[in-house]
């Protein structure tokens, strides 16, 4: 048996801790090394009297081991960020709006059920604030609903200027720093729970009377 100890106390931890970090490592080695696949997100914008709403359909697999942790009942959290920039050739471009949004994809084995909170802010599970709920039968649902951002406001309509043109920068990240810290040390470096997509598109703000 692997003993852990730290150089101050020198004393060894219990045996139930040493046993669960082992099967911990052991558990993620063998899907190290396998990349993902994913494809660049195409941008819908629409820019009306309410301001600037972005709509999406992402496209990515599922990793083995995402899966097999939602199935132990871990919790899996993914993020969305935009930001909206306008370009100034005589100085620094500036970010006039930036949003994000929080997915906390989790496995119920009781009810056999999958849960979806959706939040404006990072989703915990005693801390929701004023979050959306859907549940789901299967996991293919669910991801579908993780996958698909519709009409969703990315900038002020009093933030855009009419005629000028802005770059849309759009990020979405499996966001492993909200897992168990044991688990967060055993991702780095691995490639399976590296899901992340990204696209930037141009946009012109309408000429509106």
């Amino acid at each position: 048996m692997m003993v852990f100890s730290t150089p101050c106390s020198k004393k060894k931890l219990p045996d139930w801790v040493a046993w669960l970090l082992v099967a911990l490592c052991c558990w993620l080695l063998p899907s190290a090394g396998m990349a993902q696949s994913v494809s660049i997100p195409s941008l819908k914008l629409e820019h009306n009297e309410e301001g600037l709403w972005l709509s999406t359909a992402l496209k990515f697999e599922l990793p083995t081991v995402v899966e097999d942790a939602l199935l132990k009942g871990i919790p899996v959290h993914f993020v969305s960020e935009v930001d909206v920039v306008r370009e100034r050739w005589y100085w620094l471009n500036k970010k006039v709006s930036s949003v994000q949004r929080y997915q906390r994809l989790s496995y119920h084995p009781l009810t056999r059920r999958w849960r979806l909170n959706v939040n404006a802010g990072a989703v915990t599970e005693t801390e929701q604030g004023l979050t959306l709920n859907q549940n789901f039968d299967n996991l293919q649902d669910a991801l579908n609903a993780v996958q698909r951002l519709s009409h969703w406001r990315i900038a002020e309509a009093s933030q855009l200027e009419a005629g000028v043109t802005y770059g849309v920068q759009f990020r979405f990240n499996l966001d492993v720093t909200q897992l168990p810290r044991p688990l967060q040390i055993g991702t780095l470096g691995q490639s399976d729970w590296q899901i992340s997509l990204s696209s930037t598109q141009a946009f012109t703000a309408d000429v509106r009377p």
